[in-house]
């Protein structure tokens, strides 16, 4: 059975840091790109970043300030933010990708991530 279970949201002040994880299981975690996709109140989802084989991605609104990376020896995805703004506040989720397409099959239960002063 797949499971993506996030942790690492919180209450950060703008300006501030936090690093989301993903515990990934069930699956070769290695083998599969990941991404993290995030929802904000009475949004719709939107894109954060992806990581592959092929590299790594990133929106336009948190390129320079966020980091995506993996561990394939702990099974863990990760999202380091730094500089953080109102605006990224949201639930965080971190999603598995069919292998060749950009099109999530697993996803987590999410973080909830709160920027402010």
């Amino acid at each position: 059975e797949v499971q993506l279970v996030e942790s690492g949201g919180g209450l950060v002040q703008p300006g501030g840091s936090l690093r989301l994880s993903c515990a990934a299981s069930g699956f070769t975690f290695s083998t599969y790109p990941m991404r993290w996709v995030r929802q904000a109140p009475g949004k719709g989802p939107e894109w954060v970043s992806s990581i592959s084989n092929s590299g790594t991605s990133y929106a336009d609104s948190v390129k320079g300030r966020f980091t995506i990376s993996r561990d394939n020896a702990k099974n863990t995805l990760y999202l380091q933010m730094n500089s953080m703004k109102p605006e990224d506040a949201a639930v965080y989720f971190c999603e598995k990708v069919v292998a060749g397409t950009d099109e999530p099959d697993y996803w987590g239960q999410g973080t909830q991530v709160t920027v402010s002063s």
